[in-house]
């Protein structure tokens, strides 16, 4: 390749993996460095690389409701803050700057070559067990975001090299796990040293202009890509409602709905009837609709072409968002926004699926089981008298497809986490787990079943205090095409033998030998069923 000419089929195809494999070592580099179960065992991060633009050119096979969120977080610092200084690294964990919600916190640097040239930007986000707020994990019944942690602008973290021991101090002071989050940051700082170090190393090889000349051209084939996807749908209207069932406050039913637009290789997405934005947390931020909207037109994409998009997925130049103002796809300050990451992602990803579904019945699945589960438990352990703060989502059905029965017991859509093993549970932790299994037959029929969902049944050995965010317990995730419905999720507190039925959205206090059982829902079945 020439200075000035831009890469061939086949150095474009050698680009893109070098590009997919240092998103993926920045990733193994924050796993194996971090302190937490919730990044080390589930995994719950992500690692991207961005070019001098910020655009997104590779993003790690990690969480799909982060990466599709993390160019605004690039965007925003830039816009706030101007130049990224080589050594700056850049904290920020704001919603309505990028963030997604307040336990996702953001590290981005900038990579530089040794003539000080601009090669582009490395980011890591991860999901911290606790960022304070008004209960142990962060992820509370609120009414405003204030209540759900402390809340943190773009800001330098590291200054020319140095860190900033004042804002360190500041951040650690406001949370109850300092040294365990003290660890987690340090090894996102890992991933993006990991991750500039790499990109060197690229250019290095490969010349400075022609790796800057390998990134644009792949978010510019990837764009190309997304337009012959679309191309292949017919030209029409398509629309696609569901529901939140409640916020915790007793607003619920929450519509949302989709209307999709497609003329050529041109997608618009209207999001006009979707409820105004409520006072509990299943509030989403613009970041997350943008997020999940680029995760299933990627999917559809993918699926219609039968070959992958390159790991950045591109700009998505062909798609277009309309997002009512203030709207639960498109919440404003101060709204509590901390299910709206976990819960109404979930729930956009299946109104788009609806909605495609019209346009391609043949093509997508039933929906999955809509829900992450979501599960904080914390207090002081009575093994070290240390507090301690433990978050985990289960995994439930996957929906059933045109080619096959869904999986059982699995993360899905937004997620891609895995669970935190019984071993490593039990070591961090105060807990027993008297219960672990499928629920079988909760996967709706159908010509295939849908998956089955989880049972997980957590003991507590002293005083904790509990917040459950959890959807699809009143309705479970919908069949497709004569398929019939997943079952629902539930809740229960087994205190002495007895059962005591929990809601969706719910916080409470237990006490030891006390059991918060968890049991996710099935996925939708596809297709009638057959004799």
């Amino acid at each position: 390749m020439s200075q000035h000419d831009g890469p061939d089929a086949v150095e474009l195809e050698v680009f893109r993996h070098l590009f997919t494999a240092l998103a993926e070592e920045m990733g193994a580099a924050l796993k194996r460095a971090s302190f937490s179960p919730n990044i080390k065992e589930r995994r719950d991060y992500s690692c991207a690389l961005f070019n001098p633009s910020g655009e997104a050119v590779s993003l790690g096979d990690h969480m799909p409701v982060h990466l599709g969120a993390m160019p605004m977080s690039v965007t925003s610092a830039l816009e706030e803050l101007g130049a990224i200084a080589p050594g700056d690294i850049i904290c920020l964990n704001d919603p309505f700057r990028g963030g997604t919600h307040l336990p996702d916190i953001t590290l981005i640097s900038s990579v530089h070559d040794p003539d000080g040239s601009l090669m582009g930007y490395v980011a890591s986000r991860a999901h911290h067990s606790d960022v304070g707020g008004s209960t142990p994990g962060s992820m509370p019944l609120a009414r405003e975001i204030f209540e759900e942690g402390v809340r943190i602008p773009p800001i330098r973290l590291y200054r020319e090299g140095v860190r900033n021991e004042e804002v360190w101090a500041l951040l650690l002071a406001n949370v109850r796990t300092p040294v365990e989050r003290a660890g987690d940051l340090d090894a996102q700082v890992a991933a993006l040293h990991t991750g500039a170090t790499r990109l060197l190393e690229i250019a290095e090889r490969r010349g400075t202009s022609q790796t800057l000349a390998a990134m644009d051209a792949l978010i510019a084939y990837a764009d190309r890509l997304v337009e012959a996807g679309l191309d292949l749908i017919p030209d029409g209207v398509y629309e696609g409602a569901d529901i939140l069932e409640d916020d915790g406050f007793g607003s619920g039913p929450i519509p949302i709905q989709a209307r999709l637009v497609l003329e050529g290789s041109r997608l618009r997405i209207d999001f006009e009837g979707t409820s105004p934005q409520v006072p509990g947390g299943v509030n989403a931020v613009a970041a997350i609709t943008s997020s999940a909207t680029r995760y299933v037109v990627r999917c559809v994409v993918e699926a219609l072409l039968g070959e992958p998009l390159p790991a950045g997925g591109g700009s998505m130049s062909a798609v277009s968002l309309d997002l009512p103002e203030r709207s639960v796809v498109n919440a404003a300050l101060p709204a509590s926004v901390a299910a709206g990451n976990v819960e109404t992602s979930q729930r956009i990803t299946d109104v788009l699926f609806r909605a495609f579904g019209v346009a391609l019945p043949e093509l997508i699945p039933a929906l999955s089981q809509g829900t992450m589960n979501n599960t904080t438990v914390g207090g002081i352990d009575p093994r070290t008298g240390e507090p301690f703060a433990y978050y985990e989502t289960v995994g439930g059905g996957m929906g059933a497809g045109p080619t096959g029965e869904g999986l059982s017991g699995v993360h899905v859509h937004m997620s891609n986490s895995l669970n935190t093993p019984v071993e490593a549970l039990e070591h961090a932790y105060p807990f027993r787990i008297t219960q672990y299994g499928i629920r079988r037959g909760s996967g709706g029929a159908g010509r295939h079943r849908g998956g089955d969902g989880l049972r997980r049944d957590l003991q507590v050995m002293g005083p904790a205090r509990v917040a459950l965010l959890c959807e699809r317990r009143e309705r479970g995730p919908a069949g497709a095409q004569g398929g019939e419905d997943g079952a629902t999720g539930e809740n229960v507190l087994i205190r002495d033998g007895e059962e005591r039925a929990l809601r969706g959205k719910d916080t409470f206090w237990v006490e030891a030998g006390d059991i918060v059982s968890i049991r996710s829902p099935g996925g939708g079945g596809w297709g009638h069923t057959t004799d």
